[in-house]
């Protein structure tokens, strides 16, 4: 059989919308291609937070291109609404942006830290020769070379030799 408007034609079968008001589901209805049959919950959120009446005013008003997104829009407000009545999807934002500064405190505790051991390691070993320099290996041509010798790709070293016995915040 063809399928037409999310279920199909010449079925008795009713699409969860029509099926919870209890009401013949015709070949046109607005619900049917956004509420499955075998989708029940997902109307009936809808209905109790925002009232099928309202929620096929609104469907009807908008494109036919649209209507998914609205309804998608829709049946998450509701969902949200059934777990936190009070404060619904934005209940939800607040949780997200309190997790996002958080993290973005301990991030930035982090990067502290390392700046802060970057230079306490480079005041500890004059121009940024120390054990774990790459430049004291302990190999020939790096004892031949004298300290005065700079890695070419090692930029951090060169940034924190130059703010050597000043304040860190200056660097």
């Amino acid at each position: 059989m063809k399928e037409s408007s999310g279920r199909k034609q010449g079925a008795a079968s009713p699409c969860a919308a029509c099926k919870l008001l209890r009401r013949r589901c015709a070949q046109d209805c607005v619900f049917a291609p956004y509420f499955p049959a075998d989708e029940p919950q997902k109307f009936a959120n809808v209905h109790k937070v925002f009232g099928a009446s309202n929620v096929n005013k609104m469907l009807q008003e908008l494109p036919v291109h649209q209507r998914g997104d609205a309804v998608s829009s829709i049946v998450y407000e509701a969902n949200a609404r059934v777990r936190d009545p009070v404060y619904g999807c934005v209940g939800a934002i607040s949780s997200l942006q309190q997790q996002i500064d958080a993290l973005q405190t301990q991030l930035a505790l982090a990067q502290a830290e390392v700046v802060h051991l970057r230079v306490r390691q480079t005041a500890s070993y004059p121009h940024g020769f120390g054990p774990t320099s790459p430049n004291n290996s302990g190999s020939p041509p790096s004892k031949l070379m004298g300290p005065q010798a700079m890695p070419i790709f090692d930029m951090d070293m060169v940034m924190d030799q130059a703010c050597l016995g000043e304040p860190m915040w200056s660097c």
